[in-house]
């Protein structure tokens, strides 16, 4: 009877290939999702990290410091305003506005005398200040550029340290001897040849303190110095937000048409001039509104409980929560006319929803993966609209900058449609 028992329930589940992905396959998606962003997967997997570099010294420390974050293979560094060869260099100004708009995550501005206070000062330190300046939205990056240019500030240029601190010692011990002055001199040459970064060894972990560099370094929040930041509260309730309205627009979909479809509502409603097409489309607007108040309802308790900026950032936050909700009633549309039954319905889609979810930096930013899962998290629904929002508030973007989020978003929305019009077909044929 046992056995039986058994050979019945083997058989159910053979059959039930959503029941079989939400216990084997969904699993092993996230495992992987996640092992792949918090298991250490070398640094071949790690995301290199864009940096924008002003030169504004030029000397030949500054020349080499440039050089050695070039060669630094967890860096991709930018010293021009864009990718041409015949783009101007980049200065203070631009290069802040860079971090400002999200386009790179981290500046560093040399600043004119760094080269001489280098080489007078030495290991000393003091003189002309390195500016570190970040976005904290991102709070990985600055640490890991901080650390990479303590180590070429170092490795770069051991020869100039050595003469400043040459220098210092005969200001405080007496000049040398010319025995002295002789294996000094014997020993620079050595020293120069071992200031190009492809031959030092990149051992050790990042350290984030500015001193015994023979530089300063200060780190600059150009987040924080903004009149009008948003704040990160915004990233948690957009990535809660949209993955609950996933949630919901599938469950309110099925609602709308499967249960209508089996009590006999929809083939009435079919049957009279209103058309398969305008039910379609009434049915969307009733769903796209539900998810516009959903997200407002989320947004207005972040701004009551947590401080989130909502009022001063009206307008585009009605701009992505109309495309994202309209976009998320469109994807509840097809993933309704796609499945057979209720219970179907929310077992794919609860798949599709989580694997987005964690792809699209809902569950986890999107920084921390690697950069070949960033780009495939640019394919899933959630990574358009959390830029967009963090667009808003983080950034204080205009309106206008807020075009690719909405043209991607409006293009799923029609793309959406058409496919749920085309599933649909099978209720016109019944």
């Amino acid at each position: 009877m046992i056995a039986t028992l058994l050979r019945i329930g083997y058989l159910n589940l053979s059959r039930d290939r959503v029941a079989l992905s939400l216990k084997f396959l969904l699993p092993i998606v996230f495992f992987s999702i996640f092992a792949s962003v918090f298991g250490g997967q070398g640094d071949a997997q790690t995301a290199r990290i864009n940096v924008a570099v002003v030169d504004q010294d030029g000397s030949e420390f500054s020349r080499r410091l440039v050089a050695g974050l070039e060669k630094e293979k967890a860096l991709r560094v930018r010293t021009t305003a864009d990718a041409t060869p015949s783009s101007p260099a980049l200065d203070a100004t631009t290069a802040e506005q860079s971090v400002r708009s999200g386009d790179v995550p981290v500046a560093i501005v040399l600043p004119a005398g760094l080269g001489d206070s280098f080489g007078k000062n030495g290991f000393g330190g003091g003189g002309a200040a390195i500016q570190l300046l970040s976005d904290v939205s991102d709070p990985i990056a600055p640490q890991m550029v901080l650390g990479l240019l303590q180590k070429v500030t170092m490795t770069a240029a051991p020869d100039l340290m050595m003469a400043g601190g040459l220098r210092q010692f005969e200001q405080y011990a007496g000049a040398m001897t010319p025995q002295q002055k002789s294996a000094v001199d014997a020993w620079m040459p050595k020293l120069r040849a071992q200031s190009d970064p492809a031959v030092t060894a990149a051992g050790g972990a990042p350290q984030t303190g500015t001193g015994g560099m023979g530089v300063n370094v200060e780190v600059v929040d150009v987040m924080r110095t903004h009149s009008n930041r948003g704040s990160l509260v915004s990233f948690y309730a957009a990535g809660v937000g949209v993955m609950f309205l996933l949630f919901s627009s599938v469950a309110a979909a099925g609602g709308a048409l499967l249960e209508e479809a089996e009590a006999g509502t929809l083939e009435r409603l079919l049957s009279t001039n209103m058309g398969l097409t305008r039910l379609l489309t009434g049915k969307w607007i009733f769903l796209a509104l539900g998810g516009i108040l959903q997200l407002t309802v989320m947004f207005a308790w972040g701004s009551l409980v947590f401080g989130l900026p909502l009022f001063s950032h009206l307008p585009g936050f009605f701009v992505m929560t109309m495309v994202t909700a309209g976009a998320a009633a469109a994807l509840g549309l097809v993933l309704a006319t796609l499945a057979r039954s209720r219970e179907q319905l929310s077992g794919f889609s609860t798949i599709l929803v989580l694997t987005m979810s964690a792809l699209g930096g809902s569950m986890f930013p999107r920084f921390l993966m690697s950069e070949s899962m960033q780009k495939v998290g640019l394919l899933t629904f959630n990574a358009w609209a959390l830029d967009g929002y963090l667009k808003v508030f983080w950034r204080d973007a205009p309106l206008w900058q807020l075009w690719p989020q909405v043209l991607v978003l409006c293009v799923l929305t029609a793309v959406f449609l058409f496919a749920a019009r085309m599933l649909a077909r099978r209720w016109e044929a019944g």
